[in-house]
């Protein structure tokens, strides 16, 4: 355990902000699997409004570099290419 009154200090704040942090991230996991299982059901509009909503918040956690960029890009590429196979079998 730190003994300087400032070390005790950031292990306060570091606390703090993981946990917000942790929830962010818990909020992105669930956006992606409501997507995820809209594609699974076949249903276009509501996968999209998902995405939507998943890539707006990926995009607001990786500018409070709660993810790395190229970790957002990665999952906002996987939705879309998800989405593209939706698109694809609709054609079809």
């Amino acid at each position: 355990m730190p003994r300087l009154k400032s070390a005790i200090k950031r292990v306060k704040t570091s606390e703090r902000n993981r946990i917000h942090n942790v929830a962010i991230k818990t909020k992105v996991k669930t956006l992606i699997k409501k997507v995820a299982d809209c594609v699974l059901k076949k249903d276009a509009k509501a996968a999209i409004e998902a995405a939507n909503e998943a890539f707006a918040s990926i995009d607001r956690a990786a500018t409070k570099n709660i993810y790395h960029l190229n970790n957002a890009a990665r999952k906002k590429s996987r939705i879309s290419r998800w989405l593209k196979t939706l698109e694809s079998s609709k054609a079809k």
